[in-house]
Parts: structure tokens; sequence; C-alpha cells
């Protein structure tokens, strides 16, 4: 993790996490999006999250194509 997300996260942008790795951000936004709940713009931007990364974790394409242009 680069000095900007570190700092971010220790400025309690995401007062949710401690460290978080990109794959556990990954893991998180797909948790969100099986929830219903598409409040994800921050951890997606944060790490540059792509849709493919996203449904390779298990999200559905829906959810995925909700997004809209946040995802490349």
């Amino acid at each position: 993790m680069g000095k900007a997300k570190k700092r971010s996260l220790h400025l309690g942008i995401n007062d949710q996490f401690g460290k978080l790795s990109r794959t556990e951000a990954v893991q998180h936004v797909v948790e969100k999006l099986k929830k219903g709940d598409n409040d994800v713009y921050g951890l997606v931007t944060l790490f540059g999250l792509t849709a493919e990364e996203i449904l390779e974790a298990g999200a559905s394409y829906e959810a995925v194509k909700g997004l809209g242009g946040l995802l490349s």
C-alpha cells in the first residue's frame, strides 16, 4: 500500500478499515454489492478497481453494470 493510501486510511476517510489490501478491498466491494449497497465509490476509486476484478471475485454482472462509468 502506498503512502497516500495509508495516509487516507489514517486520516479516517475509511474508518471501518485499519489496513486494507487490494484483494480485501475487492472482497469488500463484492460483499457490499451482494447486499444491494452501491456505496462503493470510495474503495473503487482509491484502489482503481476494474470491472473484471470485481466480476472474477463473485459479483453479479448486473451489479457491476449498474455502477456505470465508475469502472473501466
